[in-house]
């Protein structure tokens, strides 16, 4: 029987995934349950070492000796700074030890509470990865207590390898042994350009036996012209599709689908989207924006993760990796192509339902709001220019609409900031021939207006500024509550930026309606202006944010049912709150986020 904490089951479960089975234990009553749990398991090789210290480098001269890991587990406070020498040694020696520390509740933390020092992250720098794991009361708990759990294990024999830490908290001593089972986890594999053409063969079968192969770069720089070929390869090999935003600079690849709109969960609903679950998601790059990221995350149908990623670190932003290859996406797109059979290929299905839905998506409704003034420019962004975009909105109306091929697009998702946004634009027109846009909300402006003063901005700079009085991502999202929230949460103002642009040296244009939008577009869009232009355009955020309900409200396809649950929901997070609503949803397997 087993410790009744999950903690630990998830350890011992993956120690087992992993083929670790030595284990160097000293005596304490924090680490009981660890302790009592694997000397009752014949799979394990336990050894009696009462003092830290010396079990620390008996366990260095077992691992040496029998070239296989090492735990070493110990109770709380001091005893855990008595493996330091040891942990030290095997570090520099690149020894694997699983350094696994006992600790009290985190909130006892310098309350005068008995045994007890903080232990997070202790050794530094002497260990190739220290996690610190939660207490796990929930799935999603359970689900971080795995994933860190690899995470530290995969380190083991990693390059050089070398010693890690896991420092597992519980609220009370438990000396409950219930469990007759493990937890089913599963080990996250890495595999890297070392490995053998045998795996690399086994993961191209496993692409080549699935329908449905959904890739989703995040933000990514510009795509070499040997990328495209390579992502073009490899959709031509394998039933794939490729699901794209305008930030991953993936757009124009072959096989590419912009998404952010019908893979968005106020369009498409959990039980449509099923009918587009994949099997395997592959992934690179940095942030994912759009709506896919949450539908996958929430995805009732199991599908595999592989994450592409050249330090081999692991990202889960779907909560279902189990693969991480530790190389360049083109080197592993061309792989996968090299040794797929000579049978595979891609018979278009999958690809031609996700196009078909994403053209199902209608375009917004053409009244003055703040949808209007983007379309109209990104639609006439000339191939070979700069696009930056600032957070949120910004980014989420410029993916509706279709942007020429050959636009480098940025934005400042890595921190996810609305400071300098425009400096970035800035610099990244200074490096450009092309005509360099920036689309930006008023916030994010006025944060960064000194920018504007900056002695090298050329005339290439082309500034579409969406001034509607504040923050209409308070509006959007729901933060806003009344007239009170605009002074403190969407900050309304009546700032206008004619003046300052003028000093600068910007040629300013202004438009409150289609009328004067319409009139200012081409001198906003000339080629040819000596000098930089700025166009701020005047509508309201709470007309914006309808503005974006409406156009998802009015394309999505309907159907009376999703209607219903929609309008419950909605009713439920108004009448007790979203908050609680949410809470109660996720104790009855209920989505209502």
């Amino acid at each position: 029987m087993y410790t009744e904490l999950k903690s630990y089951q998830i350890i011992i479960a993956l120690l087992k995934e992993y083929g670790i089975n030595q284990c160097v234990l000293s005596a304490g009553s924090r680490n009981l349950p660890f302790v009592h749990s694997v000397e009752k398991d014949p799979y394990f090789e336990c050894y009696s070492v009462v003092d830290e210290r010396s079990a620390g480098y008996f366990a260095l001269g077992l691992a040496q000796q029998s070239g296989r890991p090492v735990v070493i587990s110990c109770t709380s406070s001091t005893a855990t700074c008595n493996y330091w020498p040891a942990v030290a040694e095997a570090f520099y020696q690149n020894v694997p030890i699983v350094v696994l520390t006992s600790d009290r509740d985190p909130a006892r933390l310098g309350q005068h509470e008995d045994q007890m020092i903080d232990q997070v992250g202790m050794y530094d720098r002497h260990v190739r990865k220290s996690v610190n794991l939660p207490i796990v009361r929930d799935d999603e708990d359970f689900h971080f207590c795995w994933r860190l759990t690899n995470e530290a294990l995969m380190e083991l024999d990693h390059h050089e390898g070398g010693p890690v830490h896991i420092n597992v908290p519980s609220k009370w001593y438990s000396t409950s042994f219930t469990a007759a089972t493990l937890p089913n986890v599963s080990r996250i594999e890495r595999i890297d350009l070392e490995a053998s053409g045998e795996v690399w063969q086994r993961r191209a079968d496993v692409l080549g036996k699935a329908n449905r192969v959904l890739l989703v770069p995040g933000q990514s720089p510009r795509l070499s012209d040997g990328f495209k070929d390579a992502i073009e390869a490899f959709f031509r090999s394998f039933n794939s599709a490729i699901s794209v935003e305008y930030m991953s600079n993936v757009a124009d690849a072959h096989g590419a689908i912009n998404t952010s709109v019908c893979f968005d969960s106020r369009y498409c609903t959990e039980k449509k989207f099923l009918e587009f679950a994949p099997d395997i998601v592959v992934s690179w790059g940095g942030n994912v924006m759009q709506g896919v990221k949450e539908m996958l995350r929430h995805c009732r149908a199991p599908f595999e993760h592989w994450l592409i990623d050249r330090d081999g670190k692991v990202r889960d932003p779907f909560d279902s990796i189990t693969t991480v290859f530790e190389c360049s996406p083109e080197t592993f797109l061309r792989n996968m192509t090299s040794y797929a059979k000579t049978r595979s290929g891609n018979d278009m299905e999958y690809y031609n339902a996700i196009k078909e839905y994403a053209a199902s998506v209608v375009a917004p409704a053409d009244r003055w709001t703040n949808i209007y003034a983007i379309r109209n420019v990104v639609e006439l962004i000339p191939p070979g220019s700069v696009l930056h975009m600032s957070i949120n909105n910004a980014i989420r109306i410029t993916n509706f609409f279709k942007l020429a091929q050959n636009v480098r697009v940025y934005a400042n998702i890595g921190t996810h900031g609305i400071d300098g946004c425009m400096s970035s634009l800035l610099g990244q027109a200074q490096a450009t021939d092309g005509l360099a846009f920036l689309i930006v909300g008023d916030l994010s402006f006025f944060y960064d207006m000194n920018s504007l003063r900056i002695r090298h901005v050329g005339s290439n700079v082309r500034i579409l500024l969406l001034n509607n009085h504040g923050g209409e991502e308070f509006y959007y999202n729901g933060i806003w509550q009344d007239e009170a929230s605009d002074l403190h949460t969407t900050a309304r103002h009546s700032a206008v930026a004619g003046p300052w642009a003028r000093s600068c040296g910007f040629r300013y244009l202004s438009a409150e309606d289609k009328d004067s939008f319409d009139a200012a577009l081409p001198e906003f869009m000339d080629a040819e202006s000596e000098v930089p232009v700025l166009l701020e355009v005047f509508t309201e955020m709470s007309t914006d944010a309808k503005a974006i309900y409406d156009f998802y409200d009015a394309s999505r396809p309907r159907d009376a049912v999703s209607d219903m649950k929609r309008a419950g929901k909605d009713f439920v997070k108004r009448t007790i709150g979203k908050e609680t609503a949410v809470k109660i949803a996720d104790k009855l397997g209920v989505r209502l986020r």
